[in-house]
């Protein structure tokens, strides 16, 4: 099984800016008081096409779906959180912590997929743990070693630990579970999503350890990495500030890999993390600036990577 897929949906937004239910524990969102609601989701719209362009520049495939002004939904250009895309034709739908997130799943984006040539035998859905207050926000909560069959999750209140081994029990992985924290005016809080913190590639994997405050935890997790073949290239909690966690390896043109992320993740490396990185991908940026102030994600949110079998 490929860790990496050509295949990505992203939704193009229509009304993005910063979602006041999600910013109750997303601590990377930033205020926009100063804008315009019109001039935010411009912005968004120019750095979301920039981003395309560059990914359909070296071969990835993406297909981009227009969002609806109604019903509002200020965070669906992340699609990663509330669908997931898998190698056997099953797709699974997650339960969302806030309330006007829950819109974006959209059944004709399914319908969308499978007019497109792609396979969807089965549909998995966790969403009815919302009604008793329960989380597991896809690949934002879990961050998935797809070749190796292992799960990652940081805890939150978005990640439920039974939702997420029942999880990893339909899609057979094994789990992997920590909690991950950052400093928040001057407090430890939970890192919202793992995928923050932490990227899985073919053969490495970054990873800000020191998020792991558990000793044990940050052993069993770097001691499970290493034995799974992975180049383990530490961050630090300011280089996870700029989203230096949240890149994902997609393939473009014949099969080369590339490590998607902004370009502030990109400039808050290290000439030595760059050089690491580049022996495995090349390095592909993109300004997000306004996505990831206003909506407190970055490049890896905003592709849902595709693994469903064509037709």
């Amino acid at each position: 099984m490929k860790q990496t897929t050509n295949s990505i949906l992203m939704i193009r937004p229509v009304a993005f800016r910063k979602n006041e239910e999600t910013a109750v524990n997303n601590f990377y969102q930033k205020n926009s008081d100063d804008l315009l609601p019109a001039s935010i989701n411009a912005k968004a719209q120019a750095e979301f096409d920039g981003l395309v362009q560059q990914l359909r520049a070296v071969g990835v495939s993406v297909l981009v779906v227009e969002d609806i002004l109604t019903p509002d939904t200020p965070d669906s250009i992340f699609p990663n959180n509330w669908v997931s895309f898998h190698e056997n034709a099953e797709v699974a739908l997650y339960p969302m912590f806030a309330e006007n997130r829950r819109a974006e799943r959209r059944e004709d984006i399914l319908d969308t997929l499978e007019q497109k040539g792609f396979q969807i035998e089965n549909i998995v859905d966790y969403t009815s743990a919302e009604e008793d207050g329960f989380f597991l926000e896809g690949t934002g909560s879990m961050v998935l070693d797809r070749a190796n069959k292992k799960a990652y999750c940081a805890l939150s209140a978005r990640a439920d630990e039974e939702l997420f081994i029942e999880f990893c029990e339909d899609f057979d992985y094994a789990p992997i579970l920590f909690e991950a924290y950052h400093t928040v005016a001057g407090q430890q809080e939970l890192i919202y999503h793992t995928n923050v913190m932490m990227t899985i590639g073919t053969d490495f994997a970054v990873v800000c350890a020191a998020a792991i405050e558990d000793k044990k935890e940050r052993k069993m997790v770097l001691d499970t990495l290493k034995n799974d073949g992975k180049e383990i290239i530490l961050i630090t909690q300011e280089q996870v500030a700029h989203f230096a966690g949240n890149m994902l390896e997609v393939r473009g043109t014949a099969d080369k890999k590339y490590l998607v992320m902004s370009a502030a993740a990109q400039q808050s490396l290290t000439a030595h993390q760059t050089a690491q990185l580049e022996q495995h991908a090349s390095l592909l940026s993109a300004d997000l600036q306004t996505i990831e102030s206003c909506g407190g994600g970055s490049a890896r949110c905003m592709m849902a990577e595709i693994f469903l079998p064509k037709a």
